[in-house]
């Protein structure tokens, strides 16, 4: 069982609905120029929105939420902060990702009335993409403020070979392959060896997986 103290910074924990609409946001973030974002937490269990509700209440500690009834815990909401230098809820950077939300139909908690939450974005389960909008390709969102946004269009040959080596790992063929990967590029030292570790222990997502493959691609392109 997770502990309460535990944030869930996972993209998969979401409905599918809400996946779609964060990577449409972050995608259409990389193509406004933003690409210092980073999802803080994704899915939270009931449990723990009362754990953070008590604090500044009955638990020592700031007010962090004001209610019991997060859409975080219906997998429908998501949290974001800005990367350093920028100060992590960088109100201009924010204010600007509400603007491209609100024309996509996501809800953003800066445009709430009372409870202004502005790295706070929501959608509802019958939430549609917008006429004019689509995935363009494989889009990566930050889990942490070290990796920036990014968009990958590839052709179809080479998303095939990518999809083999790093962002389907299901199959013990694929895992081999891809540990493999990984191994190569904590040799050459491009890339610290947790991540290594996380990925033999079963702990990396396949968001941060895609993050590795870009960094690593375009370490040893230098």
């Amino acid at each position: 069982m997770t502990s309460v103290t535990t944030t869930c910074r996972d993209l998969g924990e979401l409905l599918p609905v809400a996946q779609t609409a964060c990577r449409l946001l972050f995608q259409q973030c990389y193509k406004a120029g933003i690409d210092n974002i980073f999802v803080t937490e994704t899915y939270r269990s009931q449990a723990r929105q009362n754990y953070l509700y008590a604090q500044g209440r009955t638990r020592p500690g700031e007010i962090v939420t004001w209610t019991l009834k997060s859409n975080h815990t219906s997998r429908l909401a998501w949290d974001i902060a800005v990367a350093p230098p920028k100060t992590l809820y960088d109100v201009n950077t924010l204010t600007k990702v509400g603007a491209i939300a609100r024309k996509l139909g996501i809800t953003w908690g800066g445009d709430w009335t009372r409870n202004i939450d502005r790295p706070h974005f929501e959608v509802k389960r019958n939430w549609k993409m917008p006429r004019g909008y689509k995935l363009e390709g494989q889009v990566f969102v930050p889990s942490n403020s070290k990796l920036k946004v990014q968009l990958i269009v590839k052709d179809k040959k080479e998303e095939i070979k990518v999809s083999n080596t790093i962002w389907d790992p299901g199959s013990p063929a694929m895992r081999a392959e891809t540990e493999n990967f990984i191994a190569q590029a904590v040799k050459e030292g491009i890339i610290n060896a947790s991540h290594l570790k996380d990925l033999q222990n079963g702990v990396i997502t396949t968001d941060r997986l895609v993050g590795l493959y870009i960094t690593i691609q375009q370490r040893r392109s230098k």
